[in-house]
């Protein structure tokens, strides 16, 4: 009988991470979740699958999850923080610890998959989508932690079979962020930002952790960086299109200036000091919103992969919106 993969994912819990979670299992693959004590499971819950909630900085814990495992999807990070220092803490500092460990059990690991983003490149800046030779000038710390994570893995593929995936933009079932942009809309209210016509890659969060899968088992991809994102690109038009007719919404379409933008983000970061949590919307985030162009090309993963987009906007929308009409959340 043949072995049976064993598979582990950090972030297992999250967004991203649970999706690729259930596509692993449908896989047939032994599934491991790397969490935090402090975890919400609540998208793991009655999954066959094994639980180590060591968190990603406790080494000997994750001595005892890698023993034996295949294949590591690396998919926890830090996307919000109050602090430079904890986006490289999150991003940077325990995909150090997940490498080192790793490398104690490179005899068994055929791949070892670091999900970046679509950040580490920055914005297109003319009008061109970025690729896998675009020289990286992220505007964020978050990009900036996500390029020096990349920077440390490349470190490690001498040693290990490391592929390296940028998602862009996503979303989908279980989503939280993109979330808010249906919420608004369904009472009523569509949002843009700016006055220009603003691009970008979005993807089905089903097509992005399909993406993954693709670039862990090919033979090609050690050593290499791919773009897993939607072939096609966007308008928040487009979006909005679509979005109406399937919400059965002509919502009211409010054009927000840039320097609005950045006032709100202002007030909402300084009233983060106070706060446990940051803020969700801050200089940072209104940097990365209000640029024109974030769109990525995606013919190296279709070339070495054979990946492709296979959920259309018009499907992806309506699914979403479907099970966050289900679950009580628009």
């Amino acid at each position: 009988m043949e072995k049976q993969n064993i598979a582990i994912v950090t972030g297992a819990n999250g967004f991203v991470g649970s999706h690729l979670v259930d596509l692993l299992i449908e896989k047939k693959f032994s599934v491991r979740c790397l969490v935090r004590k402090s975890s919400n499971l609540k998208w793991l819950k009655e999954k066959n699958i094994e639980i180590y909630d060591c968190g990603l900085n406790d080494r000997e814990g994750l001595r005892e999850a890698f023993k034996d495992v295949d294949y590591i999807f690396h998919v926890a990070g830090v996307v919000k923080s109050k602090t430079p220092e904890g986006y490289f803490e999150g991003n940077v500092d325990t995909t150090r610890n997940l490498l080192e460990v790793a490398l104690e059990n490179r005899n068994t690991i055929k791949k070892f998959l670091v999900v970046s983003s679509q950040t580490v490149t920055g914005p297109s800046l003319n009008e061109l989508p970025v690729d896998e030779n675009t020289e990286c000038r992220p505007i964020t710390t978050y990009g900036r932690s996500k390029l020096a994570e990349e920077e440390l893995a490349k470190e490690y593929m001498d040693r290990l079979p490391i592929t390296i995936c940028r998602a862009p933009a996503v979303y989908g079932e279980r989503d939280t962020e993109i979330l808010i942009f249906f919420k608004t809309f369904n009472s009523g209210l569509m949002t843009t930002i700016g006055f220009d016509k603003k691009k970008l890659s979005l993807i089905h969060v089903l097509d992005l952790v399909e993406g993954f899968y693709l670039a862990a088992l090919s033979e090609k991809s050690a050593g290499e960086i791919y773009f897993i994102s939607s072939e096609k690109f966007y308008t928040w038009k487009e979006v909005g299109d679509v979005t109406s007719k399937i919400l059965n919404k002509k919502p009211l379409k409010v054009k927000v200036p840039h320097s609005i933008v950045y006032l709100l983000a202002g007030i909402a970061q300084f009233f983060a000091i106070f706060s446990n949590k940051p803020a969700t919307l801050n200089i940072e985030k209104a940097k990365d919103i209000t640029q024109k162009n974030w769109i990525c090309d995606t013919s190296k993963a279709k070339k070495d992969l054979g990946y492709r987009q296979n959920i259309s906007i018009e499907d992806g929308i309506k699914r979403t919106c479907d099970w966050y009409k289900e679950m009580k959340w628009i």
